[in-house]
């Protein structure tokens, strides 16, 4: 018996993406034993689009030479200036069974923040 069930593109079985159908009789699952024959996909018409978002709402940090300010702007207020926008990295301080540092930049001020996560 099945787990997933509903959309022809997703294995019933572990819910991965199946292949397009190929030169083969059968689809088989790239991840579990599951397969299917391709006349299951008699008749069904697959379509895809890639939609970009316009780079001026993107989230994307200023251009800069220093090193610290690269990365995604994420929406967190600084405390030292009030702004909102800083960029952020993370590093395994701790021993390996603790949670990583995250380390917080303010894009207008380098105010720099860390968390213990």
């Amino acid at each position: 018996m099945s787990c997933f069930s509903g959309d022809p593109n997703f294995c019933p079985e572990c819910g991965n993406v199946l292949p397009l159908p190929g030169l083969q009789d059968t689809v088989s699952c790239p991840r579990c034993a599951f397969s299917l024959p391709v006349s299951e996909f008699s008749g069904q018409e697959i379509r895809s689009s890639v939609v970009f978002n316009p780079l001026e709402g993107s989230s994307v940090a200023v251009e800069d030479e220093d090193s610290e300010l690269k990365g995604a702007v994420i929406d967190r207020r600084c405390s030292r200036c009030n702004k909102e926008g800083m960029v952020y990295h993370t590093r395994q301080m701790r021993s390996a069974d603790e949670g990583q540092t995250v380390f917080f930049t303010c894009i207008h001020c380098r105010y720099q923040e860390k968390e213990d996560s």
